[in-house]
């Protein structure tokens, strides 16, 4: 059966005061291939409940050589989370270093199996202060909504992208643009990853932050995005964004996963 998983909810009280919280899910679907080669997680802080670290890893390579791609991206990124001290370390050193460290595991990998699995990054880092910092190489992206309005969000890495940079292509053409998978730059390939890093914030109430495959970004407008991921809650919204680009897709769907954030008043 080829149905949707959804990671658990939660919350957590944020040190900006007592009605503030943090809300947050996860979403993944196979889409309409044979193999499952994205990864997604968001972890929280073994020792600092305020800080969160949300990944979505874009596996390519064949049938294994992807997924241990993505793998490898995700057991990295938790090893540096987990000994990272918000209080006292650089968050942006952490992501590069992930970015950095996931890179070479994943040559690694691809010397002793003799493929060639690469992937894309997306990750961002919340901590307790609320500051907000992101990494991304590759076409998985993040976004920033508040309130239902698009605030902001990572441009990709791709061949696509640089011809709409030059202005020979719109953003509407390039959506479906029959070269829009090539990408210029990701992890695990020869030439070393160029990952853009961005402060935002501190966050307020009513934002919300998602990262995501190409296989989730590619059936919707930002407006569409901002509209749900300011209107529902992070497992609804997850659920509504897998489901409709499952429509949209009319079978020729890629993998999807998404992780959602979002900070809400309340008890």
């Amino acid at each position: 059966m080829n149905s949707p998983a959804f990671g658990a909810r939660f919350a957590i009280p944020s040190r900006k005061g007592p009605q503030l919280r943090l809300q947050a899910a996860t979403g993944i679907h196979k889409g309409d291939r044979q193999y499952q080669q994205d990864q997604v997680a968001v972890m929280v802080h073994p020792h600092h409940a305020r800080c969160l670290l949300a990944v979505v890893a874009d596996g390519m390579g064949g049938k294994s050589g992807g997924r241990k791609a993505a793998d490898q991206v995700l057991l990295t990124a938790q090893q540096l989370f987990e000994r990272f001290a918000p209080d006292s370390e650089d968050p942006v050193e952490l992501l590069r270093q992930i970015c950095s460290e996931a890179h070479l595991m994943i040559k690694l990998t691809a010397i002793s199996a003799e493929e060639e699995p690469h992937s894309t990054l997306a990750l961002f880092i919340v901590l307790p202060d609320l500051r907000c910092y992101w990494l991304h190489t590759g076409d998985s992206r993040i976004y920033w909504v508040n309130d239902g309005q698009f605030k902001q969000r990572t441009f990709d890495q791709s061949y696509v992208q640089r011809l709409v940079d030059e202005g020979q292509l719109s953003e509407a053409d390039a959506q479906s643009h029959p070269q829009s998978n090539l990408l210029t730059a990701c992890l695990g390939t020869q030439q070393e990853p160029t990952p853009v890093v961005t402060e935002i914030g501190p966050l307020r109430a009513g934002d919300a932050l998602m990262v995501c495959s190409d296989g989730l970004w590619h059936y919707f407008s930002n407006r569409e995005l901002a509209t749900v991921l300011s209107g529902l809650t992070p497992r609804e919204a997850a659920e509504l964004l897998i489901n409709k680009a499952r429509q949209r897709s009319q079978g020729g769907g890629d993998n999807l996963s998404l992780a959602i954030v979002r900070l809400v008043e309340g008890d």
